[in-house]
């Protein structure tokens, strides 16, 4: 990368993106030794005004921020990172320093929550107790959460379909990890698909 650390007195802006849902996380700023230090370690470093140091985000409270890929923009002066963040990015305990008022991504944070309980099995747990019964009988919920779907459609209020559709979603997820399938998959092959019907 041809980094123009020049224009703006040693210091780019950085915007940090989460790599799942896209959701923009923060802003931060960099300095050539920062960058260096961001692209070794693989995790982000920014240069602190305030401090007047180098600050390696999460260095304190371990909510580091774990680099996927750094790109710059069409000037040269300014990055986006696309990160995996490790809890929290914002020192308030909240997922992104701009305060968004609810979670637009929690669709993505489903199905981490669900492989959570796959890898760190919870007493008590419905994901894990649906798991242990097999894939017959989560097979099985999706056709029935599929089936309550298309009545509540057709004969049912906004909020009871609603409802369902969640159900559907969730237990569609769940058979999704079962198989070893997750959302990125999907979005790619509708992607292609799409692409295949333009094209044509």
């Amino acid at each position: 990368m041809k980094i123009d650390f020049d224009k703006s007195n040693g210091l780019v802006p950085v915007i940090i993106q989460d790599e799942k849902t896209l959701e923009v996380l923060m802003l931060g700023y960099m300095n050539e030794a920062a960058y260096q230090k961001t692209s070794s370690e693989n995790k982000v470093t920014f240069f602190s005004r305030t401090k007047n140091r180098l600050w390696t985000k999460g260095e304190e409270s371990g909510n580091f921020l774990h680099v996927i890929s750094i790109k710059e923009d069409c000037d040269n002066d300014t990055l986006l990172i696309k990160v995996k963040p490790e809890g929290p990015t914002c020192h308030t305990g909240s997922r992104s320093c701009f305060n968004t008022e609810y979670n637009q991504n929690f669709i993505f944070e489903l199905e981490n929550i669900i492989h959570d309980r796959y890898t760190n099995p919870v007493e008590g747990s419905y994901i894990n107790k649906l798991r242990g019964k097999g894939i017959n009988k989560i097979a099985q919920k999706v056709g029935e959460e599929g089936v309550e779907t298309v009545i509540a459609a057709l004969n049912e209020t906004e909020h009871d379909f609603v409802n369902e559709v969640s159900d559907l979603v969730f237990h569609l997820f769940v058979l999704m990890k079962e198989k070893n399938v997750n959302l990125d998959t999907i979005a790619k092959n509708l992607a292609a698909r799409h692409s295949a019907k333009v094209d044509s």
